[in-house]
């Protein structure tokens, strides 16, 4: 039963919807789902500390509600709930434990003491149920008030179109030598115009930021007295993470107005959300939310209250549950709506299609409900497709309006460019991967494309190490994949070889090339164009530190590489016939070939038996521009230049003769990975049925004016 109010406060009936805490008729109306509890408690925290319980005596479709008269905005609160504690049927009801609300749209303080939040005393399955309160060792929700900066018009880029730029609010900014001090590691930071003119001049459409949803340690981060760095241990999925802020309280206030300042240079803001696993971990950790409201409806559980863990994380939500489907859909309108989001990539996104844990359905509810949502359907939708089962690996499968991260694009590049496979697979990434997204009715720019990510190497460790490095994480290097299929090219990190420094730097040119021409949609890491390293660390999501934060002060190797990208970026946007919105299907077009051909080195057509020579490291890929299927914003179709890319993995030079006239009269070089600065200085043009000399390990873009 629940414990009688400690004051007596007037509590008006309310209503059940929309859930979260909500300033209206002189007070505040709280709203929170459990279909297990028994009763339920709002407990408004003082500054001081004290507690003021007041009951929620009304019960609506499974949502406790009330409208408690005389709290305003800024009131700290919590929940607690009192119902059953049957570990065996998943139910781990506890009122001795505060717990944050999950519409909470700020969060303040932090999780101090772990033994304190646990809602458990033994063995979490048969244990009993623990006594300790853990007010004052758990983070608190906060009243929030609704307004603030206008965050501007949406610039609604074409996919296409997009250049996308993952980036760490605080890392990107920490170091930034031309920032004021206060403003480092924080959203005003990233909105400052110094940062932005980085951003703009680099030529990136959107920023995709790792998960900026209030999140704290997970319990074995907690116990070690480490940090969380990335992000991924969500506990609130509507408010942003306090800690970006210049000033505490202010969160809300500072991100839409980063947003803002991102729009006004017409750059989108992408989110990285993490619906898969909570903070809490498994059952022997932490009852901070959504354990102690209603863990079956938050959570998967085995037939004996067991947790399934689908992510690696202790935990899985449970994707077919309504009240999960409700919370993650609300969040993702609350940010594309209130806080101007245009877009989210869904981490681990194979588990919202795993409803009950089972086999992976591209019409399950919950991505059925993502993308029929009026407002979310108008989103940039791009998912991670797996989980750490193999059979959550889904690259391809996902439904008409997901993009993906394309993994095998990732893996083929690679491999590559350090000589472990020939051109079969490079010829279905370099041209939109059509094997995995011709169907289900979508576009070559659902392939997003990669080389690097958060997690694993940096494009220069990439290119620096054979094997991970990771003992700063204090894991004994356990952690972090084995699988990088990286090349050190003669020396194991830093050396003063230079011609290792030189091959080094010539194979990250022609990394970023290779994706920054291939037909999809690019994602650049920050950082990677300032020549940045983590020591070969290949999993930091622990380094708050230097580890992890971008130098701005790289030297002359940055700068130059940093030159190379913003020629690269401006080049593609320049180039529609590079960037086009259909798959290739060997159409005719104005010069009687089709619209892509693919060339070996003696000018002629690759046959059958050339695809599995797997021997061959030299490819030549020429598009007829004069057919191109790109368009403007007002609908027209843009022409353009032909162009041959030549791509050639061998250690040795390698001779290639240009195609005949038919392709182009004459090919002018545009970009040479050979050179530092991508400036094509050593070739002149040259004409049909001419040779052009590539050095070993290298690429070089043509272009044959129409």
């Amino acid at each position: 039963m629940a414990l009688p109010p400690v004051a007596d406060t007037p509590v008006l009936a309310g209503r059940p919807f929309p859930l979260g805490a909500h300033p209206e008729g002189g007070g505040v109306r709280f709203a929170v789902s459990s279909t297990i509890a028994e009763a339920v408690e709002v407990c408004l925290i003082g500054e001081d500390g004290s507690e003021r319980r007041v009951e929620l005596t009304e019960r609506t479709f499974g949502v406790w509600h009330g409208l408690v008269t005389g709290v305003t905005s800024g009131q700290r609160y919590g929940y607690r709930v009192h119902g059953p504690y049957v570990p065996s049927r998943g139910q781990r009801c506890n009122p001795a434990k505060l717990l944050v609300d999950p519409y909470a749209t700020r969060i303040t303080g932090a999780l101090t003491d772990l033994d304190a939040a646990l809602g458990h005393v033994g063995d979490p399955m048969h244990g009993q149920r623990s006594k300790v309160d853990s007010l004052g060792s758990v983070p608190l929700s906060v009243v929030g008030s609704h307004g603030g900066p206008d965050t501007g018009a949406k610039p609604d880029v074409p996919f296409e179109e997009s250049v996308i730029y993952e980036l760490h609010v605080k890392g990107f900014t920490q170091q930034h030598p031309f920032l004021p001090e206060h403003l480092r590691g924080t959203y005003l930071g990233l909105a400052h115009p110094v940062v932005i003119e980085h951003l703009v001049r680099l030529g990136v459409t959107a920023v995709e930021l790792l998960p900026v949803h209030w999140f704290t340690e997970e319990p074995h981060l907690v116990r070690q007295r480490r940090r969380n760095y990335w992000g991924y241990s969500p506990l609130g999925y509507f408010a942003p993470h306090a800690a970006y802020a210049s000033e505490p309280g202010r969160e809300v206030e500072e991100f839409r107005s980063m947003v803002a300042a991102l729009h006004a240079a017409n750059i989108e803001v992408i989110l990285d959300v993490v619906f898969n696993h909570t903070c809490e971990g498994g059952f022997d950790g932490p009852t901070l939310s959504f354990r102690g409201l209603d863990a079956p409806a938050y959570y998967l559980h085995g037939p004996r209250g067991n947790g399934l863990d689908l992510t690696g994380c202790g935990n899985t939500l449970e994707a077919g549950s309504p009240t999960v489907i409700r919370l993650v859909t609300d969040s993702l309108r609350y940010w594309a709506t209130e806080m101007g989001v245009d877009g989210f990539r869904f981490d681990l996104a194979s588990t919202l299609g795993r409803p009950g844990g089972g086999a992976f359905d591209r019409d399950s509810a919950m991505l059925t409900a993502i993308t029929t949502d009026p407002v979310l359907s108008r989103c940039k939708l791009i998912a991670e497709p797996w989980d750490v089962t193999g059979q959550g690996y889904r690259v391809g499968d996902f439904g008409a309006q997901w993009a993906e991260w394309n993994g095998r694009y990732r893996d083929t590049i690679r491999d590559f460019w350090r000589g472990a496979t020939a051109v079969d697979d490079l010829a279905f990434r370099l041209s939109g991967s059509s094997d995995l997204y011709d169907h289900n009715l979508r576009r070559p720019w659902q392939s997003v494309n990669f080389v690097t990510a958060h997690d694993g190497f940096t494009l220069r460790d990439l290119v620096s190490y054979d094997h991970k490095h990771n003992e700063a994480n204090g894991e004994d290097n356990r952690d972090g994949t084995n699988d990088n299929r990286s090349w050190n090219h003669g020396a194991e990190g830093p050396t003063g070889d230079q011609e290792i420094i030189a091959l080094r730097a010539r194979q990250a040119r022609n990394l970023l090339a290779t994706l920054l021409l291939s037909t999809g949609t690019p994602m650049l890491v920050a950082g990677d164009e300032l020549w940045r390293t983590q020591h070969g660390n290949n999993n930091a999501y622990c380094q708050d530190n230097e580890i992890s934060w971008v130098d701005w002060f790289g030297g002359d190797e940055a700068e130059t590489m940093l030159a190379f990208a913003r020629r690269l970026i401006q080049l593609r946007a320049g180039s529609p016939a590079l960037r086009q919105p259909h798959f290739f299907d060997g159409r005719k077009t104005p010069t009687g070939k089709p619209d892509l051909v693919w060339l070996r080195p003696d000018a002629e057509e690759m046959t059958e038996k050339d695809w599995f020579d797997g021997d061959r490291r030299t490819l030549g890929m020429w598009v007829d521009g004069s057919n191109s299927q790109s368009r403007s914003r007002d609908g027209e179709l843009l022409p353009d230049h032909s162009w041959l890319l030549i791509l050639h993995a061998g250690a040795e030079p390698v001779e290639f003769t240009m195609p005949g006239p038919e392709y182009g009269e004459t090919f002018k070089p545009m970009l040479d990975t050979g050179s530092a600065d991508g400036s094509p200085e050593k070739h002149r043009p040259v004409k049909a049925g001419g040779v052009v000399s590539l050095p070993g390990r290298s690429l070089l873009l043509l272009r044959a004016p129409r």
